[in-house]
């Protein structure tokens, strides 16, 4: 047998995008996997510390997380980078300075620090589980690591921060912008690195635009049948949707799985 390195996305990939309920059919597709030896993980962008109960209802022990960012092996921390901090610093006081509302996470947890409300005054309490600790006197200059940075600054209004593009960045939603880190392919390949194993050997499932990164030449890319359409162009093989059995279809194709 070929031992196959598989990476999946999450949402919308190994569970009902609608619900986020995993797909029956893809844990036992991941346990069939496992059993055959191939190596399972995750690859997503969110933080190590939102992922890590997700993984175990899976039965998945390794992680690409953080936007690649974080490594995961056999449910033990390898690596977890903060963002580059000058750069980071850079952005936040041009977006200080600017009058945009900003909130840093400084570790891997649900804490950010903020100078002032400006942020929950722009753009309101985000929607996911945030702790807010506000630091009338915090330098940013003081911190060690950041990890994430959320600037309330409306769509219309990006060109004002001209160092915008410095720092790997999406818009989850329209009011404000989360600066993270944005390489799930980097996280990847670092693993691989870590296992001593060939890249050529990956096979990535993936259904959104923030997946079009792992999506390489250089390994096996598999989009799913519900995922966006410049995906799927850059698909190597485009499956069922993940309702349809669209993980345990593809696997079934290619005879990684009876």
């Amino acid at each position: 047998m070929d031992k196959k390195y598989f990476f999946f996305d999450i949402d919308g990939t190994l569970t009902d995008i609608k619900t986020g309920i995993p797909v029956p059919s893809a844990l036992e597709t991941i346990k069939k996997l496992q059993d055959k030896g191939h190596f399972v993980a995750i690859a997503t962008g969110r933080a190590y510390y939102k992922t890590k109960e997700t993984a175990k209802m899976l039965g998945i022990h390794n992680l690409v997380s953080n936007g690649g960012a974080a490594l995961i092996y056999n449910d033990e921390l390898v690596t977890n980078s903060p963002l580059d901090r000058e750069k980071a610093l850079a952005l936040i006081h041009e977006a200080d300075e600017k009058g945009f509302g900003i909130l840093v996470a400084v570790n891997d947890s649900i804490d950010v620090v903020m100078k002032d409300e400006r942020f929950i005054e722009q753009v309101g309490e985000r929607q996911e589980p945030t702790r807010y600790i506000l630091d009338k006197s915090l330098n940013y200059d003081d911190l060690k690591d950041i990890y994430k940075i959320y600037i309330a600054i409306p769509e219309d209004k990006e060109e004002e921060l001209t160092l915008r593009d410095t720092v790997g960045h999406i818009r989850f939603v329209p009011p404000y912008l989360t600066y993270q880190h944005d390489a799930k392919e980097k996280g990847i390949i670092k693993m691989m690195e870590y296992l001593k194993a060939d890249i050529k050997d990956v096979v990535v499932f993936g259904d959104g635009e923030n997946d079009l990164v792992m999506f390489k030449k250089e390994w096996t890319s598999i989009a799913m049948g519900n995922g966006v359409e410049d995906l799927k162009k850059k698909a190597d093989f485009v499956t069922k949707d993940s309702t349809d059995d669209g993980i345990e279809y593809a696997c079934r194709h290619f005879g990684w799985i009876d």
